[in-house]
């Protein structure tokens, strides 16, 4: 299905993914992002290092990067765009996704509803 990529990834996130893929060695594919439940507004935002492109994960290439979303995640990060932004005091990824109806104080936790079918027929899913 033609359409706009699942996720989107700035010039920042995908020199950042790059960087840790080369890092890794040849064991690395790319980054999985997933979300899971936790946290006081109920979900998080998760980023590991994905050695294998596992069944039902959809591979987004953006900017030379790859980055594979776990199957369960997609309804959630439909539309939403990756950031690695850094401070004085950090350096992570961050998500600007039009999904999320909350989030926490604290800024470690999201509220995401799942896109709509009548949403979904516009991304290559």
């Amino acid at each position: 299905m033609a359409g706009r990529p699942v996720m989107e990834l700035t010039d920042a996130a995908a020199a950042r993914v790059k960087t840790l893929v080369e890092k890794a060695g040849g064991d690395a594919l790319g980054l999985r992002v997933g979300v899971k439940n936790g946290g006081c507004a109920g979900m998080s935002y998760t980023v590991e290092m994905a050695q294998d492109h596992k069944p039902g994960e959809i591979l987004v290439e953006d900017k030379g990067a790859k980055v594979l979303i776990d199957p369960k995640a997609v309804l959630f990060l439909i539309g939403a765009q990756m950031d690695f932004e850094t401070s004085k005091l950090s350096a992570a990824f961050t998500f600007k996704n039009p999904n999320e109806t909350a989030s926490c104080g604290c800024g470690e936790s999201v509220a995401i509803a799942p896109v709509s079918e009548e949403a979904l027929s516009q991304f290559s899913v």
